[in-house]
């Protein structure tokens, strides 16, 4: 395989060597950290050293108005509505729960679903190029590597494969315990995974050289390996958020008690630079962690998002939680996606709330445009929608599944939406818009 010829801007990025697969013994170390949260200058002070871009000066009527709410009305009850998409894939027969699209040429796809099986499609006419056979359960997640070269399927059960995509060859097979999520590595052909006994395993592809980093004896719910691939980020069922280091096999930072969080991990994110990490927990709250130093360096609760019903009053209120999250690449912004149908923006560089943007449904993912302040959201009510950061304000939305949506994908020029439903099916979306 040749390798990337563009390592991207981390000059001292990892190696797929560097990581050093053999004979590490599993060191774990637990750090306990301080009781509470920051205070304002100790706050302050970790945060020096984090870059923040300055905000671009708005330009428009917009560029004054007050930061506020912002309710998308006219989100009906069903969601009979006419389809806005280009391409619909149908080959499954059940619910489609992932979506990946190959990052090289963003020409491809690879959807895994209820079905058990899992398919790799072209975009452009929704052709199918390579059906992955093998898997006994539901396939819930689904990759390209770096390079475009690899595509990875992970199934309930545990059971990953992998395929040479212009082949078409299966390459590399391994089970594991139930699986919660699968990533591949953003510099090299190396395969992460998190399971339900609290193991994250790592694997060169497809030589098959492994390391494990045992976790509490609680599943792995969440991780992301940081950009500069040497850290990945976990987090676990107890609340508890661990940054390992990948060469070495044991934990650099452990966050955990008032640190951690009071319930199991749904999602985590990095910045751009790595330096910054966003977890999110179905205890319904959002901490910013400094990546260097382990420490938190803020928490978003729900309470600045709006009124929360008190306990027992609203058994609704009690299956809220924080679904998605991430961080813009070009203003000091994070994003943080509820059950509920709040979208909560915030501005990093005073850690207030920018903008509340409210949907009818719950949601179930959102993603930030490489090059702008825009924000995708997908719902449970089948739609996705595009909303201005800086102003608040939805730009537009996309219809056309008649389920809930359960996973999507953006392409890096921001010009399509790849959606996955419970109705069976997957659909494309050209969202560009005309302002580019």
């Amino acid at each position: 395989m040749e390798p990337d010829p563009d390592p991207g801007p981390e000059d001292g990025a990892a190696s797929p060597e560097a990581l050093h697969f053999h004979g590490d013994e599993e060191i774990i170390e637990v750090v306990e950290l301080g009781p509470g949260p920051p205070d304002p200058d100790d706050l302050a002070q970790e945060m020096d050293g984090v870059d923040f871009e300055e905000e671009e000066e708005l330009e428009g009527e917009g560029a004054d108005e007050a930061w506020g709410d912002e309710v998308d009305e006219g989100v009906d009850g069903g969601m009979e509505s006419p389809d806005d998409s280009e391409v619909t894939f149908a080959h499954h027969s059940a619910s489609v729960f992932c979506v990946s699209l190959d990052p090289k040429t963003n020409t491809l796809a690879v959807t895994g679903g209820e079905d058990d099986k899992a398919f790799v499609w072209r975009l452009s006419d929704g052709e199918l190029l390579l059906e992955c056979p093998g898997h006994k359960d539901s396939v819930t997640c689904a990759g390209f590597s770096h390079d475009s070269a690899l595509v990875a399927t992970g199934d309930m059960s545990g059971l990953l494969k992998v395929w040479q995509v212009d082949t078409k060859e299966e390459v590399w097979s391994f089970e594991v315990g139930d699986l919660e999520w699968m990533e591949w590595h953003p510099r090299a052909p190396v395969l992460l995974a998190g399971t339900a006994d609290g193991n994250t395993w790592m694997w060169k592809v497809p030589s098959g050289d492994c390391k494990t980093f045992q976790g509490p004896s609680c599943p792995a719910t969440c991780g992301r390996v940081l950009p500069d691939g040497r850290k990945a980020v976990v987090g676990y069922e107890d609340g508890t958020v661990r940054i390992w280091d990948l060469k070495q096999g044991s934990p650099i930072h452990v966050l955990k008690g008032t640190e951690g969080h009071q319930g199991p991990l749904t999602c985590v994110a990095t910045n751009l630079d790595g330096s910054l990490v966003l977890t999110g927990s179905v205890d319904c709250q959002a901490k910013l962690v400094n990546a260097a130093t382990g420490k938190v360096v803020g928490v978003f609760r729900p309470d600045s998002v709006g009124p929360q019903p008190n306990p027992g009053e609203d058994e609704e209120s009690e299956s809220n939680s924080v679904e998605s999250l991430g961080f813009c690449n070009v203003m000091p912004l994070a994003a943080i996606g509820y059950l509920d149908g709040t979208l909560a923006i915030y501005d990093l560089s005073t850690q207030s709330l920018r903008h509340r943007c409210q949907h009818q449904s719950g949601i179930v993912q959102l993603l930030w445009e490489e090059g702008a302040a825009v924000v995708y959201t997908c719902s449970l009510d089948g739609a996705v929608r595009l909303w201005d950061a800086r102003t608040g304000r939805l730009l537009n939305d996309y219809r056309g599944h008649t389920a809930e949506i359960l996973d999507f994908a953006l392409s890096k020029d921001a010009s399509l939406v790849v959606t996955t439903s419970g109705d069976h099916k997957a659909k494309v979306f050209c969202v560009q818009r005309p302002d580019r």
